[in-house]
C-alpha cells in the first residue's frame, strides 16, 4: 500500500510572472481553491495518509493554507458563517503534512532527494502541483492499482501532440497490455524528430525507495539541476519500470492557456456557479471583430 506522497513545491513559477513574484504558483486560485489543494484532495481520495511538501523560500503561504487559522475560525463562528467555517476546518483536517525545505531550486530529482528521510524505505507517490487531473477514478489511485500488480516504479503518461514532446520527458516502451507499457528508455525534452514516442510523462509517479540511490549518483545537468528522468534512466538499467496511460482530463496549470481552460471548466461544473456562468458565456459575442475602414 502506498501511504506517503512527495509534493515538490519549491519551483520559482517563472511561467506565471509577475503573479508569482510574491506568491507561490501553487496558491494561484482555480475558481476559489488554490491549485495545490486540488492535488492534495486527489492524494487523499487515493488513500494517501502522509504528504511531504518540499518547499523553498517564499512558500510560507502553502503552510499557512493547510494550517489551523484560529483567528479566522473564531471570527466566522462569531458571525454565524458556519458554512465557511466548515470549509476552512476541512482544509486543515485533510491529511497529515510534513514540510521539508529545499534551499535552492536544483531540479525535480533533487527535490525528491530532500524528502528521503521522511519517506523512509517504502514505495511512495510523487505529485507535481502543476498538473490538475479531473478523472472519475483519481489518477493516483489508477497508478496504485497498477503498482499493486507489478510491484515496480510506475509513471503516468499521456499522448501529446508531436510538437509538444519537447516540453516533457518521453518514454520508449512496449505496450504489454491495454494502457500499460514496459519502459525501455526515457528521454528528457527530445526534439520532435528524435522523440521515441508521443507518450509524455506527466506529474504523477509511484517510485520505489531505490530511486534515492540513483538520484544521489545522478550528475547535475548543464543548468545545475538533478533531473528525475535521468535518475529513472539509471534505475531502468537494474529494475523494470512501467508506464500507465491514465484515464482523465489533465490541465497543465503552469501553462496560461490551460490554466484559463481549467478555470472555465471547473467553474461550469460547480452547482453554485455553473448555470449562471454558462449563461454569461453564451451571452458573449465571440465572433471576429470587424476591421475598421
Amino acid at each position: 500500500m502506498i501511504r506517503k506522497a512527495v509534493f515538490p513545491a519549491a519551483g520559482l513559477g517563472t511561467r506565471f510572472l509577475p503573479a508569482t513574484k510574491a506568491q507561490p504558483k501553487e496558491m494561484l486560485p482555480l475558481v476559489d481553491k488554490p491549485v495545490i489543494q486540488y492535488v492534495v484532495e486527489e492524494a487523499v481520495a487515493s488513500g494517501i495518509e502522509h504528504i511531504i511538501i518540499v518547499t523553498g523560500r517564499g512558500k510560507n503561504a502553502i503552510e499557512d493554507h493547510f494550517d489551523v487559522s484560529f483567528e479566522l475560525e473564531h471570527i466566522l463562528e462569531q458571525r454565524g458563517r458556519l458554512d465557511l467555517l466548515k470549509q476552512v476546518r476541512q482544509i486543515s483536517d485533510l491529511v497529515h503534512i510534513t514540510y521539508v525545505r529545499q534551499k535552492e531550486a536544483l531540479g525535480l530529482g533533487h527535490a525528491i532527494l530532500m524528502a528521503r528521510e521522511v519517506v523512509g524505505n517504502e514505495p511512495f507517490a510523487v505529485f507535481l502541483g502543476d498538473d490538475v487531473i479531473d478523472a472519475p477514478v483519481p489518477c493516483m489511485r489508477q497508478l496504485m492499482l497498477a503498482h499493486k500488480r507489478f510491484g515496480a516504479t510506475i509513471l503516468a503518461v499521456e499522448p501529446v501532440a508531436p510538437e509538444r514532446v519537447k516540453d516533457y520527458g518521453v518514454i520508449a516502451g512496449q505496450e504489454i497490455e491495454e494502457s500499460v507499457y514496459r519502459v525501455t528508455n526515457l528521454v528528457e525534452k527530445p526534439h520532435p524528430a528524435k522523440a521515441p514516442s508521443n507518450l509524455a510523462i506527466i506529474g504523477r509517479y509511484i517510485l520505489t525507495p531505490e530511486i534515492f540511490g540513483h538520484l544521489e549518483r545522478t550528475p547535475a545537468d548543464r543548468n545545475g539541476e538533478i533531473q528525475l528522468t535521468n535518475g529513472l534512466r539509471s534505475l531502468l538499467m537494474r529494475r523494470p519500470v512501467y508506464a500507465y496511460r491514465f484515464q482523465g482530463r489533465r490541465y497543465d496549470t503552469g501553462n496560461k492557456l490551460d490554466f484559463l481552460r481549467a478555470t472555465v471548466e471547473f467553474a461550469l461544473k460547480r452547482p453554485d456557479l455553473g448555470a449562471a456562468f454558462r449563461r454569461y458565456l453564451r451571452s458573449l459575442n465571440l465572433g471576429k471583430k470587424k476591421k475598421k475602414v
